[in-house]
């Protein structure tokens, strides 16, 4: 924006220039047009009368026939995904703008699209499974129309986090069940590495099958014992409970985790070995004295038993420097899951819950990597019609996308 000096202000004056006094960030509205595309046709007519025609070749739509550009797909999917927002609630804002398309058709451009991404998911699968450490977590999802299932019932959006250090990916997968069979499907051919969740038991039979060293999580054994420590009486203490001075223990742990969070695999190790290993060998001796003292059913009791039951996939994580003490990392990677559940509740069928799960981990990994996912994604549809080989799908895996675009 330029503030200009009238022609009568300027007479007279040797030079003018301008300074800046200000800048103001500023937004355009989104806005609905009708894009029309035309093909071009030649006709050529040889020697003996004979008639051809060449037509040149249209940009290609990732869903053939759809009405919707790729650009329309594109914001509905951030919108959605990475902001939350009910497919309903598109649909007025489309309609605000000056379009008018159906939540039904909105829904089957997300289902649709999300079956042409598959081959990328695939792919990073794949190269999940490459890495030494994966985390695992697991939260409920609503599916109305899950064949033989109540639609009020539980199923389940499952979450996956790992590979190698510049490869990683956050993988998310819908499954109707929480059985051992579903982590069993999404880590074949995951072997010999570590696998670190909450303690569910359903992923024991996958860590015997594949041979991977199972971790625990520190934060589920402090998290109970902090729900044990605030359920005690209020007022004056006259001296310290059982939870506190487990927790003291273990914030102890997290003290140490903090001065060493940069530092080295090795770096990390050592220090673990020469100041966490102490404190964990006194919580041990500490929970084996106290444990017996204590009834069972109460909150610390409950407490204890977890800390007891999991010992030895808890204290895992100081063996090598490049585990957590905790699964944080994966429950980080499903919280946008869980926050867009807020607002949409619910997915129709599984054909939605599947394609949710991959939009939500090409977005999750593009945010790992740094990468803003609407420029990705856009990118990915608009490729996607022209991929063929497995070289192509490759070229659009995070990493590589991001390497293009920094070469630039």
């Amino acid at each position: 924006m330029f503030a200009y000096l009238s022609d009568t202000e300027k007479e007279g004056a040797i030079n003018t220039f301008f300074v800046k006094v200000r800048e103001e960030l500023d937004i355009i509205p989104a806005k609905v047009q009708v894009l029309e595309y035309m093909q071009e046709k030649a006709v050529f007519k040889d020697e003996q009368g004979t008639t051809t025609m060449k037509a040149a070749e249209v940009i290609k739509h990732p869903v053939p026939k759809a009405m919707g550009s790729i650009n329309l797909m594109t914001y509905i999917i951030i919108a959605k995904y990475a902001d939350g927002m009910p497919l309903y609630r598109l649909e007025g804002i489309i309609e605000r703008y000056g379009g008018s398309i159906s939540r039904t058709t909105l829904a089957n451009y997300v289902i649709a699209l999300g079956k042409q991404i598959q081959p990328l998911i695939n792919l990073l699968r794949e190269t999940q499974h490459a890495g030494s450490l994966i985390m695992a977590d697991e939260t409920r999802i609503q599916v109305l129309k899950e064949p033989g299932l109540a639609p009020t019932g539980d199923k389940f959006m499952w979450v996956t986090l790992g590979g190698k250090a510049d490869q990683q990916s956050v993988l998310f997968d819908y499954d109707p069940s929480r059985a051992r069979h579903v982590p069993m499907r999404l880590l074949h051919g995951f072997t010999h590495g570590y696998l670190q969740t909450d303690g569910y038991a359903g992923y024991n039979e996958v860590c015997r099958k594949n041979q991977l060293i199972q971790l625990g999580c520190m934060d589920h054994a402090r998290r109970k014992f902090i729900e044990a420590q605030q359920s005690q009486p209020k007022g004056k203490k006259i001296k310290a409970s059982k939870a506190d001075m487990a927790l003291s223990l273990i914030n102890k742990l997290y003290g140490i985790e903090r001065t060493i969070k940069h530092a080295s695999n090795e770096k990390r190790l050592a220090v673990r070995q020469a100041k966490s290993m102490p404190i964990l060998n006194t919580l041990q001796a500490w929970l084996t004295a106290n444990k017996p003292r204590v009834a069972t059913d109460s909150l610390t009791g409950k407490a204890m038993t977890y800390l007891h039951n999991q010992w030895d996939k808890l204290t895992v994580y100081c063996t090598d420097g490049q585990l957590r003490i905790s699964n944080i990392m994966a429950e980080n990677a499903i919280r946008p899951f869980a926050v867009g559940r807020r607002a949409w509740l619910f997915a129709d069928t599984p054909a939605g819950a599947n394609a949710s799960a991959a939009h939500y981990s090409l977005i999750e990994t593009a945010r790992l990597h740094g990468i803003e996912p609407y420029a990705y994604l856009n990118t990915i549809f608009k490729a996607i019609p022209y991929a063929k080989t497995v070289e192509d799908f490759e070229a659009l895996l995070p990493w590589n996308y991001k390497r293009s675009i920094t070469t630039v």
